[in-house]
């Protein structure tokens, strides 16, 4: 009965995992680096210097523009700076047009990019930094969302590749001490176990954790069945304030630091976000959201305040426990409340979990191959695809990165041509790869790959000053970059040492006649 269970589950195992495996590969390498999502963005903008600005003065500089850009729209939404983040980001909301009326004749950008000590636009290079990354992790660039949707049936495939996995193996923990090296199957097993076993439990948390993030999407019929007013359930689940109407009667906002202060007195924390509602209008509101860095529980605590009095109308009571539990969850899941050391911790963590999907994706190959016998259809399309994914994927990130110092700073469009440029050199890669014999497909794109890398450095060093004025991000982000550098060089290396398939023994004697 025992055996048979684990042929079910080592049968689920291997098809769970090779179904998902590739958008999995590609979700946990693009994650992983999501961790250092906000010190990829300030690399990509060299001309942004660290920020010393306190929130609470920051958000004062930053509605001072505002007031003189935007004075009569609906809502502006502030994103403050922290030790991790060089700038002011504010979204504008703009009061709709009249029936009829004419279009203003001021551009809205869809964000603007503040110094948090002055107020004034940031002239920084266009990019979308690390939050590409991140956004690719889970929406995997397709429209929303399809996207999501995709990356939630792939978390659901790994959660069962994860449990059925460790049912399969009945000797997985004393494998890990074993890691064999050029023994063709036997190795890629080692090393599936050895990264499987050496952070199963973040393997699972951090799987589970987002299913969690997107449950609302993937089962809203409890909230649509007793709220139907979304706005509601916010208001209760979150403690949100009401919306408010615009009264039409104009009344001057408050000064905005004295609140931020005070909320960051009565919320434990420094201030994250700021939205003001109907500025300069007598129903004007201020909320502040604790910063996310304070507490485990990804979404913080808030205040609102009058905007024309500055008295407080409501705080976010405590909350319940299955809101705690998902905001606990979250939180474990994005590690924003993460210190520099727990960081790196859970990057190389990450980089285990990438390592199990690569390996578990090669065993199965290694696996089906027969000696002297001709790959069949299917394991040739997913060596294929293998080499495309596992050996093409970091190449594409380095040409992302590498773009973003090699385009024209003032260039038109060039946030969406740094994306293109990882996709189109991610693509000829896969496309490329196909007119040569697998193990030096292997070869040859990990090659490109660590040269790509070791550019990263050079090109930033010839391209900025930052890195000569020995700035300790700039030294850190390029020093990562050589390290994989080196590691897609030993991986070349690896794969060029791996031998040539056996000739099929009738070919052999076609030859010899």
């Amino acid at each position: 009965m025992i055996r048979a269970l684990r042929q079910s589950m080592a049968w689920i195992h291997g098809w769970l995992g090779l179904v998902a495996g590739w958008l999995l590969f590609a979700m946990f390498a693009t994650g992983t680096a999501s961790y250092f999502r906000p010190e990829i963005t300030r690399w990509m903008q060299p001309e942004i210097a660290a920020n010393r600005t306190a929130p609470a003065d920051a958000a004062a500089a930053a509605v001072r523009h505002l007031q003189r850009v935007g004075a009569d729209d609906v809502q502006w939404f502030i994103a403050l700076p922290d030790e991790r983040t060089a700038v002011t980001r504010v979204f504008e909301q703009p009061k709709p047009a009249a029936e009829g009326a004419p279009r203003p004749r001021r551009p809205r950008a869809e964000e603007l990019v503040l110094d948090p000590a002055t107020g004034d636009p940031v002239a920084a290079r266009d990019t979308r930094g690390g939050e590409h990354f991140y956004r690719f992790h889970f929406q995997l660039q397709l429209p929303h969302p399809w996207g999501r949707w995709l990356a939630g049936v792939c978390a659901m495939f790994m959660l069962g590749a994860i449990i059925s996995g460790v049912v399969t193996h009945k000797r997985i923990f004393a494998d890990f001490f074993t890691l064999r090296w050029n023994k063709g199957q036997r190795s890629w097993l080692d090393a599936h176990n050895v990264s499987a076993v050496l952070a199963l439990p973040y393997h699972a948390v951090i799987t589970y954790t987002g299913l969690v993030t997107l449950v609302v999407m993937y089962m809203p019929w409890p909230i649509v069945a007793n709220y139907p007013q979304p706005a509601r359930f916010a208001q209760e689940a979150y403690g949100l304030a009401a919306d408010v109407e615009p009264t039409g009667r104009p009344a001057p906002l408050v000064a905005i630091a004295p609140l931020v202060r005070d909320a960051e007195r009565r919320l434990g924390g420094a201030a994250g976000r700021l939205v003001v509602s109907h500025p300069n209008d007598a129903a004007a509101t201020v909320t502040v959201t604790r910063g996310n860095g304070a507490s485990v529980a990804a979404r913080g605590v808030s205040a609102t305040y009058s905007g024309t009095t500055g008295r407080l109308l409501s705080a976010s009571a405590p909350p319940g426990a299955a809101i705690t539990t998902a905001n606990v969850l979250l939180g474990l899941h994005m590690a924003q409340f993460a210190g520099p050391a727990l960081r790196w911790t859970l990057f190389v963590l990450g980089l285990s979990g990438v390592a199990m999907v690569g390996t578990g994706l090669l065993l199965w190959t290694a696996a089906r191959r027969r000696p002297g016998a001709a790959p069949f259809f299917g394991l040739r399309l997913v060596e294929r695809l293998n080499i495309a994914i596992i050996a093409g994927l970091p190449l594409g990130m380095a040409a992302f990165l590498l773009a973003n110092r090699l385009l024209p700073a003032g260039m038109p469009g060039r946030a969406d041509a740094e994306v293109a440029a990882m996709f189109w050199t991610w693509g000829a890669a896969a496309l490329l790869q196909c007119a040569r014999p697998p193990r030096l497909a292997w070869r040859d794109l990990f090659a490109l790959g660590a040269l790509a890398f070791a550019a990263i450095p050079i090109v930033d060093a010839l391209a900025t000053p930052r890195l000569a004025a020995g700035d300790p991000l700039f030294l850190a982000f390029d020093s990562a970059m050589a390290a994989m550098a080196v590691a897609l060089a030993f991986a070349s290396r690896r794969a060029a040492r791996i031998p040539a398939a056996p000739v099929r023994r009738s070919a052999r004697k076609v030859a010899h006649a």
